[in-house]
């Protein structure tokens, strides 16, 4: 007979002692506008899911798409502008 066992490190990952530190907080904080980003395109693409996407479906995918990529090039330009030497972009 096989004995099912948890491995200590898995339950205890999820302890509740355990939080994100700051700087983690901060990371994620500055990748919010990416996220929610994501979140409507995915809503947007969600919805098309049982039907045949109209006009106005498509508008909708192609302006959440486009909200998408502008919020990761605005963060991957603050990212790259923090981490020039002098602040020069």
């Amino acid at each position: 007979m096989n004995h099912i066992v948890t491995v200590q490190d898995a339950v205890t990952a999820f302890a509740d002692w355990i939080e994100p530190t700051a700087a983690e907080l901060d990371a994620i904080e500055q990748e919010m506008p990416v996220i929610l980003a994501d979140v409507d395109l995915l809503d947007a693409q969600i919805i098309t899911l049982d039907r045949t996407p109209s006009e106005l479906d498509e508008r909708r995918i192609r302006r959440a798409r486009r909200r998408a990529l502008a919020a990761r090039i605005a963060l991957t330009n603050r990212t790259a502008g923090a981490s020039l030497p002098g602040g020069a972009a």
